[in-house]
């Protein structure tokens, strides 16, 4: 899926939601650079539109895995509304659109010998608000209209990976499986889409 492809399909899916601020989510994050950022410095997505692919490509992933939850527990399809399966997909990264800049780099290649190649470095100065949270703030301050059950998954959907060590943060990560199946569903579909769907094997 080419960089346009995967814009078009973000913003149509983006708009079937209906939500108030969706208009101002696709504009703050076309002013950010979401549309043409990666998704990582060297992992999954490491291209320019790499993180709107990758968003695509949960909501992928995300769609398959709540059918296929409702088909064997009928009861979470209250508990796993689609608009808020397309919101947390598509929307649980939007704090990495201004974090990544392409830059040249160095290595040795197979004969020992110095090449030049692009990469990115990393910068998070500008907005420091850590991962989950940063993305639930900028989608707040841009007006979007959230469910606390959206902003819980989005907010956790790094599980241990954005995990600290105080009681206090851990006793939320817990109470946050309690809240919402959304959570898991997110989680799954994110190292799914990640680790399968965006992977060369």
């Amino acid at each position: 899926m080419n960089q346009s492809e995967a814009s078009l399909i973000f913003k149509e899916e983006l708009q079937k939601t209906g939500r108030r601020g969706v208009d101002q989510v696709i504009a703050g994050l076309e002013e950010l650079g979401f549309f043409t950022a990666p998704a990582s410095t060297r992992f999954h997505g490491n291209y320019p539109g790499g993180l709107v692919a990758h968003s695509v490509q949960v909501l992928i992933e995300a769609t398959a895995l709540r059918a296929a939850q409702v088909s064997l527990k009928g009861n979470l399809a209250d508990s796993l509304p689609e608009d808020s399966v397309r919101i947390v997909a598509l929307l649980h990264d939007v704090c990495k659109a201004e974090v990544y800049h392409a830059c040249e780099r160095f290595r040795k290649d197979a004969e020992g010998k110095w090449e030049k190649y692009n990469s990115y470095t990393v910068d998070y100065s500008r907005l420091p608000l850590g991962h989950g949270e940063k993305s639930v703030v900028r989608l707040l301050k841009w007006g979007l209209e959230l469910t606390d059950e959206e902003m819980v998954a989005i907010r956790w959907h790094m599980s241990g990976f954005d995990l600290s060590d105080a009681p206090e943060a851990r006793g939320n990560y817990g109470a946050a499986f309690e809240k919402t199946p959304l959570l898991a569903l997110l989680i799954a579909a994110d190292l799914l889409a990640s680790h399968i769907l965006e992977s060369n094997v």
